[in-house]
């Protein structure tokens, strides 16, 4: 049965180069940011990183611009299994309705838990936090998170594009939709 009073905000950071990708390479979930939201109240939890040890790509010096993380930093984190690990015993992600921006970070749980041969850590209900904030505000299209924010009269909280940070702010932009 899935638990209805909380919403689990989820946000990933990959591996990312500018340009084409090297040859050998795959684009890896290196940081899990998650961040609850109480759907009764609309309090947002503590937000928190899971940095993840990338096994089939390194993190290009473009990646550390748009993200802050570094090679060192992701070479101590958790392998992506202990890392969905993490999400179903720490936050019962199986058992929960989990919301992302957009569909990226479904589609990369998806692809990398079918690659690594690792059980998906979510339940069967995702709510993409993107498309419904443009049906909510009757937008033309949807837009980035921080083009919403800027729409919904909030600012950014912590470092755009770091997975902690960016899931706190969409966690935000979510209990501002459910209070509508």
């Amino acid at each position: 049965m899935i638990a209805l009073d909380e919403v689990l905000v989820v946000d990933v950071e990959s591996t990312c180069w500018e340009g084409t990708r090297p040859d050998g390479e795959v684009s890896e979930i290196i940081e899990i940011g998650i961040c609850p939201l109480s759907v009764a109240t609309g309090e947002r939890g503590e937000r928190r990183s899971v940095l993840v040890r990338p096994t089939r790509s390194s993190v290009s010096p473009f990646c550390t611009r748009l993200t802050t993380l570094t090679a060192d930093d992701v070479a101590d984190g958790l392998s992506f299994a202990d890392a969905c690990a993490v999400l179903r015993k720490d936050y019962r992600s199986d058992r929960r309705v989990w919301a992302s921006y957009g569909d990226y970070d479904r589609k990369m749980f998806e692809r990398q838990c079918a690659d690594y041969g690792v059980p998906y850590p979510f339940g069967p209900r995702h709510l993409n936090v993107k498309t419904l904030f443009a049906l909510t505000h009757a937008l033309p299209r949807e837009v980035g998170m921080a083009e919403a924010l800027r729409i919904a009269g909030r600012p950014l909280d912590g470092t755009h594009h770091r997975g902690h940070d960016d899931a706190y702010n969409i966690a935000g932009l979510l209990a501002g939709l459910l209070r509508r």
